[in-house]
């Protein structure tokens, strides 16, 4: 008869932690319930679920110790697989570390109980080792998790860019809803930036610019569209100074100009602030003095001169305003414009004193923010007036 092979060292050990099992997760779990106040707040199927984890926990610790040359990292997957995924998002990993250090004092304090005599030492040493396994085994479910995330994310992001650009009368619903699967709620106002992207992977490229937006208190969904980075950047600073904002930002873009479209309430408006960041670039050559960054609305007449009929219709509002007004600010502006910005020579044209000139001037600039003697707004303001007069019904 072929002869028997040896019993293991540790069998008295192990049979009598067979048979604790089910004792010991239990008394882990109830230490959890004690000590850790985040566990206590869990919801009950949660809490079943590492229940189960911590009797699937012990049960790999028997496993190991019936061959201990195995790998202790393969036993321990078996701890991981009793749980589904979605655990891995509901518990951190830090608190999984606390929930294995809870578990491994409660069998250290079994350990005078369970092992056999003379063996109190070795169960002890196995539990320390399998317990480092145990957590090694969790920070690669939890990188695992991370990187599916991260994958997730970055395909997420790149739809909703592209829903941004592409508008439409569904795009609010859309870009919501995703927006919402990242963890963007409730932020306001929100703004798009639009630039070149810079020479690197583009996945780096987007962490490189969610890294910046952390660093300076901005909230960020980006995405690479062609060869532009895209932007989408909200919070409080958005409000307080856009431009500013952006700013903070331009390291991450690549050579060449960065428009900026201007705010709006909630993520919902973004597309028009796309639009209007696109409508800049595309103009932008025409100013090549520009800033960097830029905001859209400063590029009024280079968008016009683009085809932009958003920007003709920013315009033909202004002219609208002056209209409104009164007070002859439409004749001052014209007299202004066409005598070259000479201010004694628009005076003779309209047959008024110079000062009632400058005091038009700068009414003109409270009513429609552009300042006739800002040559970049008395650019915009004879286009206006240009757009004014021809959208006039005819006489």
């Amino acid at each position: 008869m072929p002869e028997r092979p040896p019993p293991h060292p540790l069998e008295a050990t192990i049979r009598k932690l067979e048979r604790s099992s089910g004792a010991l997760a239990t008394q882990s779990v109830a230490r959890m319930d004690e000590t850790l106040p985040w566990f206590r707040s869990l919801p009950a199927d949660q809490r079943s679920w590492i229940t189960l984890v911590a009797q699937a926990g012990v049960a790999a610790l028997t496993e190991w110790l019936r061959r201990p040359d195995e790998d202790p990292l393969e036993a321990t997957g078996l701890v991981f697989g009793a749980a589904p995924r979605y655990l891995a998002r509901a518990v951190t990993l830090q608190q999984v570390v606390a929930m294995v250090k809870v578990t491994v004092e409660v069998v250290e304090e079994q350990v005078p109980w369970i092992a056999a005599a003379g063996e109190e030492r070795a169960l002890k040493e196995a539990v320390l080792v399998f317990s480092r396994e145990v957590a090694f085994a969790a920070a690669q479910v939890y990188a695992r998790v991370a990187e599916t995330r991260g994958a997730w994310d970055a395909r997420l992001q790149a739809l909703l860019v592209d829903t941004l650009l592409r508008g439409g009368d569904e795009s609010a619903d859309l870009l919501n809803s995703r927006a919402a699967a990242l963890g963007w709620t409730d932020i306001a106002p929100v703004a798009v930036a639009i630039g070149g992207t810079p020479e690197a992977d583009a996945d780096e490229v987007l962490d490189s610019v969610t890294r910046a937006g952390r660093n300076a208190g901005i909230e960020i969904l980006a995405g690479v569209h062609g060869g532009r980075l895209v932007v989408v950047f909200g919070g409080s600073s958005v409000s307080e100074n856009v431009l500013k904002a952006a700013s903070a930002l331009l390291g991450e873009f690549g050579d060449g100009p960065v428009v900026v479209g201007h705010p709006v309430q909630d993520l919902g408006g973004a597309p028009a602030s796309a639009r209007a960041a696109l409508a800049g670039i595309r103009a932008i050559p025409a100013w090549p003095t520009a800033p960097r960054p830029v905001a859209a609305a400063d590029l009024l007449p280079e968008r016009v001169l683009s085809g932009d009929e958003a920007a003709r219709r920013e315009l033909t509002s202004v002219y609208a305003e002056l209209e409104a007004a009164g007070g002859g600010l439409i004749d001052t502006l014209t007299a202004y414009l066409d005598t070259g910005g000479a201010l004694e020579a628009a005076s003779r044209v309209l047959f008024v004193h110079s000062n009632t000139v400058r005091y038009r001037l700068r009414r003109i600039g409270e009513v429609c923010g552009l300042s006739p003697t800002v040559p970049r707004d008395a650019f915009s303001l004879r286009l206006a007036l240009a757009f004014g007069r021809l959208d006039e019904p005819d006489l």
